[in-house]
C-alpha cells in the first residue's frame, strides 16, 4: 500500500490503513522502543515536566541528581526548597521556571490525590487531563505524556517528532492545532495505551535517526512508500 501524496489527512477517507502501516514499517525497522525510560511512575512525570525545552540528555543529567540526593520521591521533592530544587535540575535549562512547574504539580497531587499517583489513575481520562492541563506550566504535551507514559491512560502525544512526520508525508497541513493531529491517530488507531505508547516512540526514534530538521528522505522507508502521484 502507497502511503498518501500531496493529500492531506482531512481529505484522505483511508486512515487507519495508512496508519497502521506507518507503525508496521517503523517497528519493523526499530523494534519495541521501552519508552519511558524511568524507574518509577513518578519520575515519568518528572521527566515529562523537565524536558520542556531542552533534549532528553539534560534531563538524564538533572534526574541523575535528584537521585543522588535521593530526593525523587514526591513528598521528598515537594518539602525541598525551590532553590535547591532549581540547582539541582539546573542541566535541564530554565530550572527556576522548572522548579516551580514541579512544585505546582505536586502542591495537586497532594491536594487532590494525596500524593500518590497510583489514585489519579482511577479518574478518568477526560476529567484528569482537564485537571492536568489546569496546573499553570502544564501544556497538552506535557500533560499527555504524564498521562500516557506514567498513568498508562489511551491519549496520543503530539509533539514536534510526531508533526514532522506527519507534514513528511502530507497527511496533515502545516501549522494543524494540536487537538486536530491528535484526533487524527486516536480516532484512527485501536484505542489503546500500549499502541499509543509504542506508535509515539517510534516516531521520535525516527525523526530522530532519519527524518531530521533536514530529513535523510533517500534512507527514509515512509518516503520510499509513499509512492508517486502526479
Amino acid at each position: 500500500m502507497n502511503l498518501p501524496v500531496k493529500k492531506s489527512l482531512s481529505c484522505n477517507n483511508n486512515l487507519k490503513p495508512i496508519l497502521l502501516r506507518v507503525y508496521s514499517l517503523l517497528y519493523k525497522i526499530y523494534g519495541p522502543r521501552h519508552w519511558w525510560p524511568a524507574n518509577s511512575s513518578f519520575e515519568v512525570v518528572v521527566g515529562a515536566i523537565l524536558t520542556q525545552n531542552t533534549n532528553w540528555s539534560n534531563v538524564e543529567k538533572a534526574i541523575t541528581n535528584l537521585k543522588g540526593e535521593k530526593l525523587l520521591r514526591p513528598l521528598t521533592l515537594r518539602n525541598l526548597n525551590s532553590k535547591r530544587l532549581a540547582a539541582l535540575i539546573r542541566p535541564s535549562g530554565y530550572y527556576n521556571i522548572k522548579a516551580k512547574r514541579l512544585k505546582n504539580f505536586l502542591d495537586f497531587l497532594f491536594l487532590n490525590y494525596d500524593g500518590k499517583l497510583s489514585r489519579m489513575r482511577h479518574t478518568p481520562l477526560k476529567t484528569l487531563r482537564k485537571e492536568i492541563l489546569g496546573i499553570n506550566g502544564i501544556g497538552q504535551e506535557t500533560a499527555d505524556s504524564i498521562l500516557l507514559y506514567a498513568l498508562g491512560k489511551p491519549v496520543f502525544v503530539i509533539d514536534a517528532y510526531t508533526r514532522r512526520i506527519a507534514e513528511c508525508l502530507c497527511i496533515t497541513c502545516a501549522g494543524s492545532k494540536y487537538d486536530d493531529l491528535q484526533a487524527v491517530f486516536m480516532k484512527n488507531l485501536p484505542c489503546d495505551a500500549r499502541i499509543f505508547n509504542e506508535y509515539h516512540a517510534l516516531l521520535v526514534t525516527h525523526s530522530k535517526t532519519v527524518c531530521k530538521t533536514r530529513p535523510d528522505c533517500e534512507k527514509c522507508i515512509l518516503h520510499k512508500e509513499k509512492g508517486e502521484r502526479r
